[in-house]
């Protein structure tokens, strides 16, 4: 007899959801304090309010605890004097009584470096975000939503609340739209647009009395723009997101001069779009990410840049380096770039020399882990990440660059400890005949072996330019582990970290290639002692959904397959995505009709589980209405004259592509665990909670 494994976070769901949730980090401009947000659950348990926490970059000392807002906290950066910036929706506790109320925009917070309590520094009437400070001088800039009608009059700050106001008040929502895109994700954009501001962050805390509108007439082009300033505040280099033909839009980088405002192109590529513009630490230069145009024949690239500030030309990065470079940091003696890249199931970190370009592309760390939130310590000698893997959540480390410390990863006292788990990790490669090699991880559970094997859950991760390579609290595969699954997380063609010509093979074609790679990997698994091949069953999201619906119309090897945010029917999924001319370059209208899924619709013979939300714009709820309908209709398991079925639909009307509120995270596990049980584990299935609402042909 096999001994059961002592309970964990992962084997009840109200202690899952109770678990701390670490993201963002921030160095302090002379390298002594980092920060973090550490996000925790509310006491109604139906949402998350995040706190800032400061870390030993020594390792030395316990992570402390430095705010406490009940509308919860971001951890944002430092001035240039050290004092602790954050954003919150916190009330101004200074505010003369009756200006408050319930609904307090996103502000910022200034927490000083010498103690004492946090103080307001500035607020708009839209809120605000993407806050830079200067590393050594008393500014920062950062980006406010503005109406259009408040910027003609002299103080917009004050017609922007009183139109606000006058909207709310009458109820209205309305936006008219003169141009492209109109949502985001799950946003519905207008009628405000983000405006790029200045101000000033003196050493006593006070900001300037009026922030400087750098942009007064942006249109949607700061729209999740990606800035930074130099070290001296007189430079932002920014994103800008420039309209084109037939609702196209290209993004180029702009150079904006603080003192004058006169804002210039710095980087337009006719052929791409270019990102994550970093400034070198004297500011004559600017790193950036830059992600050529796809064809429906030719997949992107991203590759990196650097262009001279004053006028030298662009010049490419590391060009014949294999991999796509995610994020930049410079060095402080800009003699070389540390970027991340997704590379085989991990994320290391990577220095692309640039003093001594011989020395090419180095890897840095070697471990099976993903680093995001990379600092560079002003000496040089160290990074400071938040690492993650599918064996712990996001943690702080140190990795040394000096002598042999070089590349040694060591962990800092967190805030939160990572979980203990219910399984043990593994890595599985198959060989194809073509010599291609296609590798996942497996999730096992305790106990699962030749005398126990354990039933086998396949899931296909979205993107399609990914890689399972990092923790998610949304999709954790040890929720399952812990309930006796064994859970495959494949990379198979489209996947990122395998080069240039991996990806090229799904290119276009995402029935071909991206299916029979699942498909040879799911045999691998399944040829294991540990693995129950009769019980396996197929699950994903977004295009891992795509995936699980071509699986459900091109085989019957799986008992149960549970669709996630899917598309469906790609020539309606084409136009009404909220980036359909990014779409447009993916795929011909006849490649499209061949790798849609609902042709395919009539072979179904294996029970669906759907799940959508109405808030999902990125595959917007039509796909999945039309799936359910198509699946009850035209499938081999349709609806008898009763209307019962063994497909199922679980729709949440006010989520968005991935469910997000915790009470709604622990209905979305417990219908697919009860569904998995029914037909995985030949069981009645789990019970469902008495809160879910179901109509009666579905229970």
């Amino acid at each position: 007899m096999t001994e059961p494994s002592p309970p964990t976070p992962f084997h009840d769901l109200d202690a899952y959801i109770e678990l701390p949730r670490t993201s963002g980090f921030t160095l302090s401009p002379d390298g002594t304090r980092l920060i973090t947000t550490v996000s925790t659950l509310d006491p109604a348990r139906t949402g998350y309010g995040g706190a800032v926490w400061e870390v030993d970059p020594a390792g030395l000392a316990s992570a402390r605890r430095l705010t406490r807002g009940a509308k919860g906290e971001s951890a944002v950066g430092f001035t240039a004097a050290g004092d602790v910036l954050f954003t919150s929706a916190r009330p101004d506790p200074d505010a003369e009584p009756g200006t408050g109320g319930d609904d307090v925009p996103t502000s910022l917070w200034l927490l000083p470096k010498d103690g004492g309590e946090g103080r307001l520094l500035l607020t708009r009437p839209g809120g605000l975000a993407r806050v830079h400070p200067a590393k050594s001088a008393d500014v920062l800039a950062f980006c406010a939503d503005v109406l259009p009608n408040a910027v003609p009059h002299g103080d917009d700050e004050r017609s922007d609340a009183a139109l606000r106001t006058e909207r709310s008040k009458l109820k209205v929502s309305a936006v008219l739209h003169t141009g492209y895109p109109v949502r985001y994700w799950d946003a519905d954009l207008g009628p405000g647009s983000p405006h790029l501001f200045t101000a000033g962050t003196r050493a006593d805390g006070a900001a300037e009395v009026t922030p400087a509108d750098l942009t007064p007439q942006p249109g949607h082009a700061l729209r999740e723009a990606d800035l930074d300033l130099t070290a001296d505040g007189r430079q932002i280099v920014t994103t800008w997101r420039r309209p084109q033909a037939r609702g196209s839009l290209r993004s180029e980088l702009r150079l904006v001069d603080r003192g004058s405002g006169a804002i210039s192109v710095l980087v337009a590529d006719p052929g791409a779009d270019l990102s994550h513009p970093r400034f070198s630490p004297d500011g004559t230069q600017v790193a950036l990410l830059r992600e050529a145009d796809s064809t429906p024949h030719q997949a992107p690239r991203t590759s990196l840049q650097i262009v001279d500030v004053n006028g030298g030309g662009v010049q490419d990065v590391a060009a014949g380096w294999d991999r796509w470079p995610s994020s930049i940091r410079w060095l402080p003696d800009a003699s070389a770039l540390v970027v991340t890249a997704d590379d085989h199931g991990r994320g290391p970190l990577f220095l692309i020399h640039l003093a001594d370009p011989g020395r090419g592309v180095e890897q840095l760390t070697h471990d099976d882990a993903t680093f995001t939130d990379v600092q560079v310590a002003p000496d040089g000698s160290a990074l400071y990440a938040l690492r993650t893997s599918y064996l712990a959540p996001a943690h702080p480390v140190r990795i040394g660059l000096a002598g042999d410390d070089r590349g040694h990863v060591r962990t800092l006292l967190a805030p939160a400890p990572s979980p203990a788990l219910p399984g043990s990790l593994a890595e599985i490669t198959t060989q194809l005949d073509d010599g291609i090699s296609v590798r996942a991880w497996l999730a096992l559970p305790v106990g699962a072996g030749p005398e126990h094997p354990a039933p086998l859950l396949v899931w296909v991760h979205g993107g399609p330019l990914g890689s399972w390579n990092a923790w998610s609290w949304r999709w954790s595969p040890w929720l399952m582990v812990a309930q006796g699954y064994a859970v495959l997380l494949p990379d198979p063609a489209l996947s990122t970290g395998y080069g240039q010509d991996f990806v090229q093979r799904g290119w276009g074609a995402w029935g071909a290639a991206p299916y029979t790679d699942l498909m040879a990997i799911t045999d691998a698994a399944q040829a294991r002692a540990d693995i129950d091949a009769a019980r396996t069953a197929a699950m994903g999201g977004s295009f891992g959904g795509y995936m699980a619906n071509w699986i459900a119309g091109h085989t019957d090897r799986f008992r149960a397959i549970v669709t996630h945010a899917s598309l469906w029917a790609l020539d309606q999924f084409g136009p009404t995505t909220d980036a359909a001319y990014y779409w447009q370059r993916e795929m011909t209208p006849q490649m499209a009709a061949e790798n849609s899924p609902h042709r395919f619709v009539g072979d179904i013979v294996t029970p669906m589980l759907v799940v959508h939300g109405d808030k999902d714009y990125r595959v917007p709820i039509g796909e999945g209405l039309r799936l359910w309908y198509e699946l009850l209709s035209d499938s081999q398991l349709p609806a008898d004259d009763e209307g019962h079925t063994a497909h199922r639909f679980l729709y949440f009307p006010d989520e968005n592509h991935w469910v997000l509120k915790p009470q709604h995270a622990k209905i979305w596990y417990q219908v697919v665990s009860a569904f998995l049980d029914r037909h995985v584990l030949d069981g009645s299935g789990s019970e469902l909670p008495a809160v879910l609402g179901a109509t009666p042909a579905a229970r």
